[in-house]
């Protein structure tokens, strides 16, 4: 399976969307540590396009709605798979459910058969695709086939409940990231040099420092050395929340370096040009 890059136009900026790294995997968040159960309402998704498998991560935030990356529901083809297990697979071969027929996607009997939940994709209409960084919306939702009844969802923050934080203490405050993603460290092989590391696929949990908001962006510091947190998001994370005041305030958009070890970019969820597209869907903020 593959996981999403992309290119931030403008600046060398790796983005876990659009691009693809060939037969790359996920499995953790850089740093951070394992969630365990701390936060069961984010998910991991997996779906198919015209070029391949892809997975991303994602969070339960209406019964029958899970919010995602608007890059992992873009040009999805068939339903798409969600699963809110916190372990997927500690080592290899993956179990995530193959369709098929690729080139239609999954059916929704085929994934409750294999144990997934399933779901359409929808993507913000206003997705400018990492062109326009006023007009980013790079947010996306799977509608599910059935609804999920034990697990509570999150909740989406209130309107502008980023722009209460001043500034000169947004370096201060930190974000809670949590997803699927790979975890970048030293091999196994004996190579000294930091990599993604495919197993073991897993949830897991960072905190992040604020260091840049921007009417559609937060940015935050994802370096697992950075004193102020424990680490950032890579690839795989795409889509999965940020958390602040017990709220999702963002997903996952993009990253600046293949190391994942630097500044993280995460689409807001809490500006007006989301939250009237997600009250389409049901889902309140706040």
């Amino acid at each position: 399976m593959k996981v999403r890059f992309g290119r931030l136009a403008g600046v060398l900026a790796m983005a876990f969307g659009l691009a693809t790294l060939p037969a790359l995997t996920a499995s953790a968040i850089t740093g951070g540590q394992p969630d365990g159960e701390g936060h069961p309402n984010v998910g991991l998704i997996a779906f198919y396009d015209s070029t391949g498998r892809f997975r991303c991560s994602a969070s339960l935030v209406s019964p029958t709605v899970v919010l995602t990356a608007a890059h992992c529901t873009l040009g999805t083809v068939g339903k798409t798979a969600v699963t809110f297990k916190s372990v997927i697979a500690l080592q290899p071969p993956s179990p995530l459910p193959v369709a098929a027929n690729p080139a239609t996607g999954y059916t929704q009997a085929e994934l409750e058969k294999a144990g997934y939940l399933s779901g359409t994709a929808h993507t913000h209409p206003q997705y400018s695709d990492f062109t326009d960084m006023a007009n980013w919306n790079d947010v996306g939702v799977i509608v599910l086939d059935r609804p999920v009844t034990n697990i509570t969802p999150a909740k989406v923050a209130p309107s502008k409940h980023l722009d209460a934080i001043p500034q000169s203490k947004l370096n201060k405050t930190l974000f809670t990231a949590v997803g699927y993603g790979t975890e970048v460290r030293k091999g196994e092989d004996g190579n000294r040099k930091p990599q993604p590391m495919s197993y073991p696929l897993l949830r897991r949990v960072a905190e992040e420092p604020g260091q840049k908001l921007t009417p559609q962006i937060l940015q935050v510091n994802g370096n697992e050395h950075d004193n102020r947190g424990t680490g950032g998001t890579c690839f795989g994370d795409s889509g999965g929340p940020s958390f602040h005041g017990g709220y999702v305030v963002t997903v996952t958009s993009y990253g600046y370096t293949l190391n994942c070890r630097y500044l993280g970019g995460l689409q807001r969820v809490d500006i007006p040009v989301v939250q009237n597209w997600l009250a389409g869907f049901g889902v309140k903020a706040g």
